[in-house]
């Protein structure tokens, strides 16, 4: 275990797993703000610049790694369980099986065994049932298992399985599920975060048609801790924020930018086609998927997201994202050349 500028004290503790990603950083600065202790669980060689200069706790360890997990949830009093592998291409599935769901089994044992008294879980809105247009997705869709749309979302429908299951028994579990997240303090680059890095730079942009509910990572992470304090014991919380057309984002980004709003779009089945193209692609330069099946049908598919649950329970109030654009420009421009793109597959033992 390595301490890093965190007195030894009876102050209750926040253990995030997965502290040194986006929405792990801005978790942790939002509890260091309200004067809260917090100790990060990182993989070992982890880029944690995310983290520079956060009075936190850091302990070294895996979710695959049951013993560390121990170490790390000695006398936590809550834990936010972020850690997870993001990944849409199936020949992945069994890395996010081991670490999504298997991980997720572990760290739950081990918060028990040390007498963690609350479990937070980062779920995602896609391990929901995908309902049909017209349908309002709220929380009382059920986690899908065997939800067809890739494995991401199937393994992070069975962790939130067993995180409902796990509920009661001498621990309390809350789920939160995101919708698509976007914000400062993105240093990994993120999916999310390379789109808007290229409508700020590029004097062209291809776009999708096609719309998507995008939350404020702050208030994410204000959500979480929301549901610490307020979220009722096995129940899950969407987390949203704006429901708005990709033609629509890009022109905000770009109006805030500065930049021309010279955009083209592409007709759904043209940009299927290119998505395939650019999947094989991604396969034999082992580069990251940015344009993919996945993406495009997300896309599409049904947006109606209610976030009134976490509005009614938890005071849930996101910002409008005409702020978190602007926010989110300013910070790119200071940072983008000292933040590098993350590799979100690696290799495990």
């Amino acid at each position: 275990m390595t301490l890093h500028n965190q007195p030894m004290t009876d102050e209750p503790i926040n253990l995030i797993t997965g502290a040194a990603g986006h929405l792990g950083n801005v978790l942790a600065r939002e509890l260091i703000r309200r004067g809260e202790r917090v100790r990060a669980l990182i993989l070992p060689g982890e880029n944690t610049s995310a983290l520079d200069g956060l009075p936190v706790e850091r302990v070294e360890g895996d979710v695959l790694d049951p013993e560390s997990l121990l170490r790390a949830c000695a006398g936590v009093t809550t834990v936010f369980h972020m850690a997870a592998i993001v990944s849409i291409l199936d020949e992945y599935e069994a890395l996010l099986h081991r670490v999504n769901v298997e991980g997720t089994r572990n760290i739950l044992q081990a918060a028990r065994a040390q007498g963690v008294r609350k479990f937070i879980y980062t779920s995602s809105i896609h391990a929901l049932t995908r309902p049909p247009l017209g349908r309002m997705v709220d929380e009382t869709l059920p986690f899908d298992p065997a939800n067809p749309a890739g494995p991401y979302d199937r393994t992070k429908a069975k962790a939130s399985l067993d995180v409902l299951a796990a509920a009661g028994q001498n621990m309390e579990t809350v789920i939160v599920c995101p919708t698509g997240v976007i914000g400062p303090y993105d240093y990994r680059r993120s999916e999310l975060g390379e789109m808007i890095l290229s409508w700020m730079s590029a004097p062209l942009s291809w776009l999708v048609a096609g719309a998507f509910d995008f939350v404020d990572v702050r208030d994410v992470a204000d959500g979480h801790i929301r549901a610490r304090d307020q979220g009722r014991s096995g129940e899950t919380y969407i987390l949203g924020g704006e429901r708005i057309s990709v033609a629509r984002l890009c022109g905000l980004v770009k109006a805030t930018a500065g930049r021309s709003l010279a955009a083209v779009q592409l007709p759904h089945r043209l940009a299927l086609a290119a998505a395939r193209l650019a999947e094989w692609y991604y396969r034999i330069s082992h580069t990251r998927p940015k344009f993919t099946r996945y993406s495009i049908e997300t896309l599409v598919s049904n947006s109606a997201i209610s976030s009134q649950k976490a509005a009614r329970e938890l005071g849930y109030r996101p910002r409008g994202l005409a702020v978190t654009i602007a926010d989110t420009v300013v910070w790119w421009y200071e940072n983008r050349r000292r933040v590098r793109a993350s590799i979100r597959v690696q290799n495990r033992p």
